[in-house]
């Protein structure tokens, strides 16, 4: 006999109405998954092979990809349970509005410039890479500039202003 207690009514909720609008019925294996993704664990190797088709059905959704790939609720979740701001917490923002924030803080500080360690303040479910991504669409964009290298980078609104010393 298998015992078992209910740690949350919404997600029961949320399982069974998304079993009934997509006529699923869910296996043991995904009823596994769903409650570690439910729980932020990472899903164990033998039920990975599960994953996709819990994305393709609605249930879960896919953040990232590569290597930092992370699975969570899908927005109807959220929306079960009249919670849509954590959905927005845990999928994060777009790239746009990523981006707006750096090139706001970057503006913010014209006079003085703006450090990484600022930006990883600003972004903090990113890392390092993710950032510098970012700075360098906005360089591209020709929205902002840096000075100096490395650790020492200083960045400011504006594209890079020709130097006419030479």
């Amino acid at each position: 006999m298998l015992q078992g207690q209910v740690q949350d009514p919404a997600f029961v909720l949320f399982l069974e109405k998304i079993g009934q609008e997509f006529q699923l019925s869910f296996s043991t294996q995904d009823l596994l998954i769903l409650d570690r993704v439910h729980r932020g664990l990472p899903v164990d190797d033998p039920l990975k092979a599960r994953l996709s088709c819990l994305v393709e059905s609605g249930v879960l959704e896919r953040m990232s990809r590569g290597q930092g790939v992370r699975y969570i609720l899908s927005r109807r979740y959220y929306a079960v349970m009249v919670r849509k701001g954590v959905y927005t917490g845990k999928a994060g923002l777009d790239r746009e509005t990523n981006k707006s924030l750096l090139l706001k803080h970057v503006n913010e500080n014209k006079s003085v410039g703006s450090v990484m360690k600022e930006f990883l303040d600003v972004l903090p479910n990113h890392s390092r890479g993710q950032i510098q991504v970012f700075l360098r669409e906005l360089v591209r964009d020709g929205r902002i500039h840096s000075h100096g290298l490395t650790r020492a980078a200083r960045w400011f609104p504006g594209a890079q202003k020709p130097n006419c010393n030479r």
